[in-house]
């Protein structure tokens, strides 16, 4: 058996800590995630998805704010003696202390066709650039940005419609194998990680606000990409008469219209100019309401 420490925090790692769990081949020991957070009109705490299943599973969790500042927990990950480490969006930046404790190695599954969008959000900048594919690695964590050597590589195509929900949620059922795999070719010598060609490097820095607000002077087809890319979380906007919209599914469409101003409506949606063509907006969520069809919100502007 393979003893692994698993290291994640949203729910795109839980299909893969659940196939390996139930792995005849893999032994999860233990499970590190972010700690618990408050969340929803309460503040509640929450804990994460990971710490959900461990708990459930009895295994150990360790929630470290900061784990390269935690000697207790890198005290008891050593005792455990792990094979492997397995990151997932695990959300943190591992020492290389931390990364010295595996017998073997700690391998990240990273959510891009490396070395193509190294950094925190790889599936979103793949979409808001229109990439039409995309992909996972399974690689050596190095103490650099996503540049280790690369063991496994998957590429997912990404349609015209495909948004960033969808295709996390297709990454994480396409990932759980591939770890699998990946962890079992190592230790057994039969997979040898090649070096990341540093030609057609480019990063996934963290989306800020700013570059989620529409800019109706861009082509219909770039803002439908970033409406794709930023879906619901944290979302593409813009300020109509004073209240934030945001665009939840939207619609390149052919024809002209004035930059930023309401072209037409119809019972698809509601057609705003954009520098080249026009955005029909189909889903919206206005400032402090639910969600709801553009054309709805359109027909209540008019009452």
């Amino acid at each position: 058996m393979i003893k692994i420490v698993f290291f994640g925090t949203p729910d795109i790692g839980l299909k893969s800590l659940e196939y390996l769990y139930n792995s005849d081949k893999i032994e999860v020991i233990a499970v590190v995630t972010q700690p618990d957070k408050p969340a929803g009109r309460g503040h509640k705490l929450q804990m994460s998805p990971i710490k959900k299943f461990a708990l459930e599973k009895n295994l150990p969790v360790f929630q470290p704010k900061s784990i390269r500042k935690e000697p207790e927990i890198i005290e008891s990950l050593k005792k455990l003696e792990p094979d492997f480490f397995v990151t997932f969006a695990f959300g943190q930046i591992l020492s290389q202390e931390v990364l010295d404790i595996p017998k073997y190695e700690t391998i990240n599954l990273h959510a891009s066709l490396l070395p193509r969008y190294r950094g925190a959000n790889p599936i979103q900048r793949a979409i808001i650039n229109g990439d039409k594919e995309t992909g996972i690695c399974t690689m050596i964590t190095e103490l650099g940005l996503d540049c280790g050597d690369i063991c496994k590589k998957l590429v997912i195509p990404i349609s015209d419609t495909m948004n960033c929900e969808e295709l996390w949620k297709e990454i994480g059922q396409k990932s759980p194998q591939m770890i699998e795999d990946t962890l079992i070719n190592l230790k057994n010598g039969t997979l040898k990680p090649e070096k990341q060609c540093e030609d057609g490097v480019c990063m996934a820095n963290k989306l800020t606000k700013e570059e989620c607000k529409i800019d109706w002077s861009k082509s219909n087809t770039e803002l439908h990409n970033l409406v794709r890319g930023v879906c619901r979380s944290p979302g593409a906007f813009f300020d109509y008469k004073g209240k934030i919209i945001k665009i939840v599914e939207s619609k390149p469409i052919d024809g002209t219209a004035n930059i930023g101003e309401i072209a037409g409506h119809s019972k698809e949606g509601i057609d705003f100019g954009c520098g080249k063509g026009i955005l029909r907006l189909i889903k919206i969520k206005p400032e402090g309401k639910g969600e709801m069809l553009a054309r709805d919100w359109y027909n209540g502007l008019r009452g």
